[in-house]
């Protein structure tokens, strides 16, 4: 890649940390969209799922002209099973509080982002089973 080809490049990555447990969020399937301008039509420009450290490190740059971007995660699946294994761990408890709600409160989250040429942007997800939080990264 030339110098003049990375001055321009606007990249993005993300990582989720589930703060229910502290831990990394893995297996969370997320998509990546671009459009120009306030506007435009959004475009699907990549696909990735988060990895053991809760992280996607193989989002693709994205395309001159880019204005906005919004991340996709699709929660519900990794949500769902998390409450079923807190269900699993107070039935065999029989003073652990129960879980009040088994489903996936949030069953997707998505973030929509201005960006400027040549910036990298990283924005965590802080996800837990009734609530969530984002903020621009370093």
């Amino acid at each position: 890649m030339s110098s003049e080809t990375a001055r321009h490049d606007t990249s993005v990555s993300t990582h989720i940390l589930d703060t229910s447990t502290g831990r990394p969020a893995e297996g969370i399937a997320l998509t990546l969209s671009v459009r120009s301008g306030r506007g435009g039509t959004w475009d699907e420009h990549g696909a990735s799922k988060t990895d053991a450290d809760g992280r996607c490190k193989d989002l693709p740059a994205l395309p001159q002209g880019t204005t906005h971007v919004r991340l996709d995660f699709e929660t519900e699946a990794y949500l769902a099973s998390k409450a079923a294994t807190a269900d699993q761990q107070a039935e065999e408890q029989q003073d652990a509080p129960r879980v009040r709600d088994s489903g996936a409160f949030f069953p997707e989250v998505a973030i929509t982002f201005a960006v400027q040429p040549g910036e990298h942007y990283h924005v965590p997800l802080l996800l837990n089973p009734f609530g969530y939080s984002v903020y621009r990264g370093s």
